[in-house]
Order: C-alpha cells, then sequence, then structure tokens
C-alpha cells in the first residue's frame, strides 16, 4: 500500500437477509483527493460507507486505513482513527439541543470538568456561520427543525472532528443552491488541507465540479475508477447502469380551461411559519412549489394535510369550504402526502414491504374481524409491478431496500387509496437518475389519469421538467406563481432569494 493512499478495501463482502450488498469490491482512496462513489441505488454505496464508519462489520474481505489494517466495531473505533460521516439517513438526536447535537461523545469541559456551554456554544455558531447559515441557533431543539436544516447540523458536526477522512453521504440532498456551493468550496478547501472526502452524491453536476477521482459501483460490485477529468456524464450513467444511457422524458403540459373549478384552493392562510397563503390547484396539474430552505414549504403542505394547524385562512375542495384539522380529515378528502424524510416520517422500517404498502387502506383488507391476508397480497403484488418496486420478496422488510424503491413504495401505499390531490414532499431526494426518470414518469401518469399533483422540490432542472406551474416561496410567503412557459432558474432564484 503506497505512502499517498489513505484507504484501501480489499475483496469487502457484505451480505443482508435474502440480500448481497457487496460482492468483493476493492479500490482505494488517496490522501487529500475528492473521490467521489457513484451509482444506483441499491449499488451498495451507502452500505461500503457504513461499514468503513463502523456501523457494519464485513461478512468477507478486510481494509486499511492510514496504513493498519482495521476491524472498526463500532462508529466511535471509526471516529477516533480519524473518520466522520454525514448519513444520507440523518442521525441527530431529536430531543437534544443543535449544540448537543454538534458536540455529543466530545463535551467539552472546563478547568473544573464541568461542561463548558460557553465554548460550545460559539464553536458551534462559528461551524454554522461557515455553512452560511444563521436562521439555525446554537440552543434550538433538532425537533423543532425542518430535515434541510437537520442536515446542515449533520454538516456542521463533521467539521467540529479534526478528521483525517470525511464521508458524505447525499450531503447536498436537501440543501439550496447557494447552501450546496458553500459546501462543495468546504469540500474543496478540505481536500488542499489534506483532508480526503469520500463523497456520494446522484446529481453528476457535483461530481464533476469537484471529484478527482470517480468510482463507479453497480449491483454491489466494483465496475471502474475514473479520473474525474477524463469522465462525463453519460459514460459515468453507461457504467452506472450497465447500459447505454438515454433520457428521453419529456412531459406535455395541461392546457387550462377558464371556467375549471379548481380541485384545490387556498385563501389567506397564515401559520407561524406561513404569511397570507393563496393559491389554486387543479385538476391533472403538476403544481411546483420551491425556495429556499426554510422558505415554508414543507410547512404549507403540511398544514394542508392537518399535521400542522393554520391560524386564519380558508381551503376549498371542488369549490366547497373544507376543515382539515388532522390528517384522517385530509385522507377523507382523497389527499396523500409523500413526505420529505421517507425513513424519519414515512417508512415502518422494521415491517415488511406488503404491510408498508397496504397500511393506509387496511379497512379495505379486512375479513371479518382478520386482515385478509390474501387480498392483501394481491393488490401489493399490483402495486410492485406497475411501479416495478424490486424487492425479492412482499415479505421482506423495507429497511432493507433501496432508497429508490422505498420511495416508489410510499407512493404505491397512496395511489392505493385512489387520491385526488397528492403531496410530494423532495420525492427524489437521495435517489439515483434511473430511479428518478421512474418516479417522473409516475408523476407524469397520474396527471394523466386526472390527479391533481403538488411538487416540492428543491431540485430546479426537476422543477423545469415537471411543472406546469411554479410557486416561488421566501420566507413564508408567495413571491411569484408562473406557468412553465415563463419560468427560468434564474426568474426562481429571484424570487427566492432574500434581498
Amino acid at each position: 500500500m503506497g505512502a499517498d493512499v489513505l484507504v484501501k478495501f480489499e475483496a469487502i463482502t457484505k451480505k443482508f437477509p435474502g440480500v448481497v450488498a457487496l460482492q468483493e469490491v476493492s479500490f482505494d482512496v488517496k490522501r487529500g483527493e475528492v473521490h467521489s462513489i457513484v451509482g444506483e441505488n441499491g449499488a451498495g454505496k451507502s452500505t461500503l460507507m457504513n461499514i468503513l464508519s463502523g456501523v457494519y462489520l464485513p461478512t468477507s474481505g478486510k481494509f486499511y486505513f492510514d496504513g493498519d489494517y482495521v476491524n472498526f466495531k463500532q462508529p466511535l473505533d471509526s471516529q477516533k482513527a480519524g473518520i466522520a460521516m454525514i448519513h444520507q439517513e440523518l442521525s441527530v438526536a431529536p430531543k437534544l439541543s443543535v449544540m448537543e447535537n454538534i458536540f455529543i461523545g466530545r463535551l467539552k469541559k472546563n478547568k473544573l470538568g464541568l461542561v463548558d456551554y460557553k465554548t460550545m456554544n460559539r464553536l458551534c455558531k462559528q461551524q454554522l456561520e461557515k455553512l452560511e447559515n444563521r436562521t439555525i441557533r446554537p440552543d434550538q431543539m433538532v425537533s423543532d427543525l425542518s430535515t434541510s436544516e437537520r442536515q446542515i447540523v449533520e454538516i456542521a458536526k463533521a467539521l467540529t472532528i479534526n478528521a483525517k477522512l470525511i464521508i458524505m453521504d447525499e450531503p447536498t440532498s436537501s440543501l439550496s443552491k447557494t447552501e450546496t456551493e458553500t459546501l462543495l468550496k468546504i469540500i474543496k478547501a478540505l481536500s488542499k488541507q489534506g483532508v480526503s472526502i469520500m463523497f456520494i452524491s446522484h446529481r453528476m453536476e457535483e461530481v464533476f465540479s469537484i471529484s478527482d477521482r470517480i468510482t463507479v459501483l453497480r449491483d454491489g460490485q466494483y465496475i471502474e475508477t475514473l479520473n474525474g477529468k477524463d469522465s462525463d456524464k453519460n459514460k459515468i450513467i453507461s457504467l452506472m447502469v450497465g447500459r447505454e444511457f438515454v433520457n428521453t422524458f419529456n412531459r406535455k403540459r395541461k392546457v387550462y380551461k377558464k371556467e375549471e373549478v379548481p380541485v384545490l384552493e387556498v385563501k389567506k392562510m397564515n401559520s407561524k411559519k406561513l404569511k397570507d397563503i393563496n393559491f389554486k390547484l387543479y385538476s391533472g396539474e403538476v403544481l411546483a412549489i420551491t425556495g429556499l430552505v426554510g422558505a415554508g414549504r414543507t410547512e404549507l403542505v403540511q398544514a394542508l394535510f392537518g399535521i400542522e394547524k393554520p391560524t386564519s385562512g380558508e381551503i376549498y375542495v371542488d369549490g366547497k369550504k373544507v376543515k382539515i384539522n388532522k390528517p384522517i380529515d385530509a385522507i377523507k378528502m382523497q389527499f396523500g402526502l409523500v413526505p420529505e424524510g421517507r425513513k424519519t416520517a414515512g417508512l415502518f422500517l422494521g415491517m415488511s414491504v406488503m404491510n408498508n404498502m397496504t397500511i393506509t387502506i387496511l379497512n379495505k383488507m379486512t375479513k371479518g374481524m382478520f386482515i385478509d391476508n390474501k387480498k392483501d397480497k394481491i393488490l401489493a403484488e399490483e402495486y410492485r409491478n406497475k411501479l416495478s418496486i424490486k424487492t425479492p420478496s412482499l415479505n421482506q422488510k423495507i429497511k432493507f431496500l433501496s432508497g429508490g424503491n422505498q420511495q416508489k413504495n410510499i407512493i404505491a401505499r397512496w395511489l392505493m387509496t385512489q387520491p385526488r390531490v397528492l403531496f410530494l414532499d423532495e420525492p427524489t431526494h437521495g435517489i439515483d437518475i434511473g430511479a428518478k426518470t421512474e418516479i417522473y414518469k409516475i408523476i407524469d401518469s397520474l396527471a394523466k389519469q386526472g390527479v391533481a399533483i403538488v411538487l416540492v422540490s428543491s431540485e430546479l432542472p426537476e422543477v423545469l421538467l415537471l411543472a406546469d406551474r411554479v410557486i416561488v416561496m421566501r420566507k413564508g410567503e408567495i413571491t411569484s406563481t408562473m406557468n412553465y412557459s415563463e419560468v427560468t432558474q434564474e426568474k426562481i432564484m429571484e424570487n427566492a432569494i432574500v434581498i
């Protein structure tokens, strides 16, 4: 192993029940390089990083870190060796403050041996300011933060560790364009200081902008390592999917009739984080809501689904005024919600694929006092095929599925309720380009069937590709509503940025 190599994997294999997640993976990471790991969901990227960070033990194979053979049995072993990891699915403690999360397990103490809150508060502020985020306070409870704000806390936490290697698993998936650019600058600066970065992302523009080398994994196997300068998007994607990649997705946009009654209308809605919200949503429309982190996008969706109660305002369905005080009211209105954090708010990780899928329609699956398992399985199999959900069995625990297949499972859950309005909050968060295209086709198909879709997304290319109309939010207010023919990334950013 050369002196310039920090990490070396040798024939790493990892098996889970019914799944071979990694099969004899071998490659290395050099000191001070940004090394991107790419592949479709289920390729084994996160599993490999979890082995390196001490979350999993490999089934076979070995790896070396900083010249030594290591066998981390827990994350603390990895941290002590000089490895920090930002997980795709956030590992923050909701009942602790931002400051306590950042210094958890590493509390600063004064000369008397007491916890030094003043020093930790100052250092916490410094790290948040480095990420150019001044809306999060050190004393805030993490439970009060949105998913994107929690991700910023995770990044700040990783930056406080004097690490030789930082693993970043989809760190920008919930960040705004400005915050992403800031993080990429930090990554480049750390690399120049000799810190190695292992960077996992499905956003190819990010991968090419910062990578010294790029390693491709497919179906748990090592495929190839390329120099960042010697590769292009189509070549990388072709290696990821195992065939020549051609992205041909394109939507035919909806044409409205003046006399059309909106399926959903919101008038003068206000809450702690929303100000005078007014908009209309039509049958078969894809209405995108975008803006920077903290703009109030998720809060608006939650208010309409009965998770958060507005302080004032009116909601109309088919022109009739309705009350939505809790989620069951929204479900009765034939609303469905795919939430932003699929593992924290959308899935029952210990349950099967089938049970996660049919849980919203259990009342239709009963036979007397008991669930009709045969009927349950037939319906789950139908939607498994409709949405191309890859799983070895409907009885497989959903926690073992890839992110893309987990997301399609949640979508299937709500499609079973035959929704009239479907809220999709960052539906392609942490999903590879192949699975994204599949979800785009599902969205397009639902719109053609007359389902009204509210798409919350921070990915502007996604917004431009899918939306019939675009709402831009800033600080809880709608600053602009545009038709697809007039919207551009520049116009969105002009209305999203606080001046």
